[in-house]
């Protein structure tokens, strides 16, 4: 097989990994001879830097094969699906021809398990070892760790790479026994604490030195699927709350299940509405940057409103906190108003420690003006009571449907 089918086969492997998501932007390419470089082609994806800037990265599986039997797993050892793997060399030699064609700026490597897992994690560490330390590929390197590996190798992967991640693939123990019997969520959680401190540790010695090695400066993450099974929005944000206090992950990211040819009966038959993915995006947000709490976010139901977003729900659950006076109240009590985002808030306490923010002022600090003025008072602002207590608050105040799926 040649290299562009494995290339066809192991970048369309590897889309199902959120952890290296797409940024969405217009599809640009150079084939014509005129510029340089591409936004599209079989591998490139486009993601985030952790210092926010999105960065095309090639996005590969080393070999789609794999041992265990994951139930969810579109490459799952019974699963009817071409096969095929990378040489450690066709991974070299692929990231910088496309590097040096300006068509990436690095590489995110995953792998189905094969033979073992040192050997499996053994063959992803050669390939970025070879990549820093004969070509001098300063780009940049995701590669994932696999669960149970030796600790020396998860050590050489952290001084290659720029974020390392393992996938706690479910939010919950018993799901991840019932649809993925070979793994061990212990496993799974002992490599990430012993990632944890090898990282604090790195931190510590780079204080103590400028010249101390590199670990892993992106840090760790991880993925969970949702609605593989059938846990509730409360409990996969419980869990997610949980791996960022014990583990200090920079990101949790969440797939929606897709449903996948001839998928066990344990399996559900549609995919859960794309919205659902998007809520839990936003309640993880407001748990990681605005100093809510899960019991907060999370309605008794277990399951986040698909019509409006968390914030809002929330807002409309304590209407007798608002409306607030925008020039008197905290920095905490800003971020709770709906429609305020880090950055405006931060605008606007810059904006007030020279004179009062007026309605007028709100659009000229790009805040929505529309949602955010039920909840606040202004010099030349109060909304009516009526307003913030009736019930056509909430129609007013939610976003119009639009299609995200055909769901054909």
């Amino acid at each position: 097989m040649d290299v562009q089918s494995k290339l066809e086969i192991l970048a369309d492997a590897a889309k199902y990994d959120a952890s290296c998501a797409s940024s969405g932007t217009e599809k640009r390419h150079s084939a014509d001879g005129r510029g340089i470089g591409s936004t599209e082609g079989a591998g490139i994806c486009h993601s985030y830097a952790p210092d926010g800037r999105c960065i095309s990265l090639l996005k590969i599986l080393l070999t789609n094969a794999c041992m265990f039997d994951c139930r969810y797993c579109i490459n799952r050892s019974s699963s009817n699906v071409r096969r095929a793997r990378f040489t450690v060399q066709e991974v070299v030699d692929l990231t910088l021809d496309f590097y040096k064609r300006n068509y990436i700026e690095g590489l995110f490597l995953s792998s189905g398990i094969i033979r073992s897992p040192d050997y499996t994690m053994e063959q992803l560490v050669l390939v970025a070892r070879t990549l820093r330390v004969e070509h001098g590929f300063r780009g940049y390197i995701h590669l994932k760790t696999i669960p149970d590996a030796a600790p020396e190798l998860v050590a050489e992967a952290g001084l290659h790479a720029d974020r390392l991640s393992i996938n706690i693939e479910l939010p919950t123990e018993t799901g991840l026994k019932t649809l993925a019997p070979e793994k061990d969520v212990r496993a799974i959680r002992r490599t990430m604490g012993d990632l944890r401190v090898r990282l604090e540790e790195a931190t510590e010695e780079k204080r103590r030195s400028v010249r101390a090695p590199r670990f892993a400066p992106a840090g760790q993450s991880t993925q969970m699927i949702v609605g593989a099974d059938g846990a509730s929005d409360r409990t996969i944000l419980d869990t997610s709350a949980n791996l960022y206090g014990s583990y200090r992950l920079k990101r949790v990211y969440y797939s929606a299940f897709s449903p996948i040819p001839e998928a066990s009966a344990s399996l559900p038959l549609a995919a859960p509405p794309l919205l659902r993915e998007h809520r839990l995006y936003q309640a993880d947000w407001l748990l990681r940057f605005y100093g809510f709490t899960v019991d907060e976010i999370a309605p008794a139901s277990g399951m986040l409103p698909l019509d409006i977003d968390p914030k809002l729900a929330w807002a409309l659950q304590h209407r007798d906190r608002f409306p607030l006076d925008l020039n008197r109240a905290s920095r905490e009590e800003l971020l709770r108003v709906p429609g305020l985002g880090t950055k405006s808030v931060e605008r606007i306490l810059s904006a007030r420690r020279f004179r009062l923010v007026r309605s007028d002022d709100l659009a000229r600090l790009r805040v929505p003006v529309g949602k955010v003025l039920p909840f606040v008072v202004l010099p030349d602002h109060r909304p009516a009571t009526r307003l913030l207590d009736g019930e056509r608050l909430v129609e007013r105040l939610r976003p119009p449907a639009r299609q995200l799926e055909l769901g054909l």
